[in-house]
């Protein structure tokens, strides 16, 4: 579970009164109604209590404070057992083994860096206090992360420990001797270069960032200027993510809270057919900040009401106005974001936003589904209320009458798992495309497989509403995304792709749109294959020194999406 910590440096925050009182005021109870002790959330989702309507006072009744507090309890202890239901909440075992992966981590980077500096000839002394260390960020570090959620790792060196050689060179070489880490593959094009590994089974991705530092504590502190003066662009970027998830820890007055809400409303979307960054849905930090804003303004406030103020807030927000979390400060005028539909500023300085890819089409997905939450939630008191009807799986056979398919494939498994990534990270383009010739669209973030196809494949199905477009018009959609395609400057083996639209009634089998399965399919990752011959590297500073081998030709190229 993660914690806040709080600079000595932090402001106290001045929040609105919450909507519930924590100690409610003692008021005589309804006639016939027998009192119970309320008690606290049962951290380990142990059984809960039946709700029993027949203690409701009947239809015309005012009800004691006491009772409603009651009621919105157990609602809250509903839902979180819901989410415990759901398989959300990773065991005790599952943390334990992700604990002991980034322990792991931390030993094999203190080892890689004093390999460095003796490798680079720096003093004894220098060598025997310089150190590296690899801090969490994403959903692990902000402790919502599921039981097959991968880790996002930074690993932060000091100032003579480069990237090209030192990170992708001799860190690989180190990770890849190691039995535990399999499926290694360096990302160095990619806007924030990083190696993607399994260790232990769990995937992992590892940005670099280098400070201008020999020695860096085990606990870096990424929101104190001092460590980060004078670094290179690359490194801020890596950087970003862990400063982000920092602040929003900081500035959130109720950790648990928080994450709760946010497990929540990220089942909501995924549900619900909205999260994904590259689709042009909400991601992760999008959500992390919308679910910090709403505690920041609910700060006594219980998981029920959280639920409720979250769909409240955004479902009448007056977009493209910038969601922004209250951190102590003035606001110093800064740039605003003016392309964005639904802008969300990053919560750490030099201030900036969340990148987005939301369009038109998906901007009235998203506005949808926040009103339809509004209405569902806005009497979470109700009889008949059911946390299942929040999380209900978006039925698009129901709401589309025709869908475009995207086949993609490649002649074996492992170049798919670039080309699909790579014509991924293109999306935003087909998606204005179809816009502007059949007008709104659906992109559908699931990833099928075609079983029947004689090679590897994964297979898109987006919903579009009866208008313009025929197969004639798909013809030209078709033709103008291939040519961004082979215009991005994709490195590896270019697969097929074709488009198609098709009825609902033509839906294959395979594509079971509308059950909320949630076992997707990812598109593999390439491994490199070692027997190849590699191009030696020794160092600059020891010329005898062996460092070990860079990859070469397409294992040396990664897409830029997957960053």
């Amino acid at each position: 579970m993660a914690h806040a910590h709080r600079s000595q440096n932090s402001v106290a925050l001045v929040h609105p009164q919450p909507l519930i009182h924590p100690q409610p005021p003692v008021v005589n109870a309804p006639v016939g109604f027998v009192p119970r002790p309320v008690g606290v959330i049962n951290p380990s989702f142990g059984p809960v209590p039946p709700f029993d309507p027949a203690n409701l006072p009947q239809p015309g009744f005012v009800l004691n404070p006491a009772v409603l507090v009651r009621m919105e309890h157990r609602r809250s202890i509903s839902l979180l057992q819901f989410m415990s239901n759901e398989g959300l909440i990773p065991s005790p075992e599952e943390e334990l083994k992700r604990k002991n992966v980034i322990e792991k981590l931390k030993e094999i980077v203190l080892t890689w860096v004093k390999r460095v500096a003796w490798q680079r000839q720096r003093p004894k002394q220098q060598i025997a206090v310089t150190s590296a260390t690899i801090l969490t960020y994403g959903s692990y570090g902000l402790g919502v992360h599921g039981p097959e959620s991968d880790i996002d790792a930074l690993c932060v060196g000091p100032f003579f420990a480069s990237m090209a050689d030192d990170f992708f060179i001799v860190l690989r070489n180190m990770l890849e001797s190691r039995p535990e880490v399999s499926e290694i593959h360096c990302v160095k094009d990619a806007k924030v270069p990083l190696m993607r590994f399994k260790f232990d089974g769990i995937s992992v991705d590892l940005p670099y960032a280098q400070l201008k530092l020999l020695y860096v504590p085990e606990n870096l502190n990424v929101l104190n200027p001092y460590f980060l003066r004078n670094i290179d662009e690359t490194s801020w970027k890596s950087l970003s993510g862990v400063r982000a998830n920092e602040c929003i820890l900081q500035l959130v007055p109720n950790v648990e809270n928080f994450q709760s809400i946010l497990r929540c409303i990220k089942l909501w979307a995924k549900r619900r057919g909205v999260y994904g960054n590259l689709f042009g849905y909400f991601g992760g930090v999008h959500l992390a900040i919308l679910a910090a804003f709403v505690c920041q303004k609910n700060p006594h406030a219980n998981l029920n009401v959280l639920m409720s103020s979250f769909f409240k807030t955004f479902s009448g927000w007056p977009w493209p106005t910038p969601v922004a979390l209250e951190d102590g400060r003035l606001p110093t005028g800064g740039t605003r974001e003016t392309r964005a539909l639904m802008p969300i500023q990053l919560p750490c300085s030099p201030y900036g936003y969340c990148h987005s890819n939301i369009t038109k089409s998906t901007f009235y997905r998203i506005t949808t589904e926040l009103t339809l939450g509004h209405a569902l939630t806005r009497d979470l008191l109700r009889l008949d209320f059911d946390w299942n009807d929040i999380f209900e799986p978006f039925c698009y056979s129901k709401k589309y009458s025709r869908f475009i398919k995207i086949y993609l494939s490649s002649s074996n498994q492992d170049e798919l798992g670039d080309w699909v990534g790579w014509v991924k990270s293109r999306f935003r383009f087909l998606l204005a495309k179809v816009e502007e010739v059949q007008g709104l669209c659906d992109p559908n973030p699931t990833e099928f497989i075609d079983p029947d196809a004689g090679e590897p494949n994964v297979v898109f199905f987006w919903g579009i509403q009866p208008g313009r477009i025929n197969f004639s018009d798909i013809d030209v959609v078709e033709d103008d995304f291939m040519q961004n395609i082979n215009n991005g400057g994709y490195q590896g083996p270019p697969g097929k792709m074709n488009l198609s639209v098709i009825p609902t009634s033509q839906l294959p089998g395979y594509a079971q749109l509308d059950t909320g399965s949630r076992n997707r399919t990812k598109a593999c990752w390439r491994m490199f294959n070692y027997h190849q011959p590699r191009v030696p590297v020794f160092s600059q500073h020891l010329p005898l020194y062996f460092v070990g081998y860079a990859a070469t030709g397409k294992d040396a190229k990664r897409l830029d999406a997957w960053s």
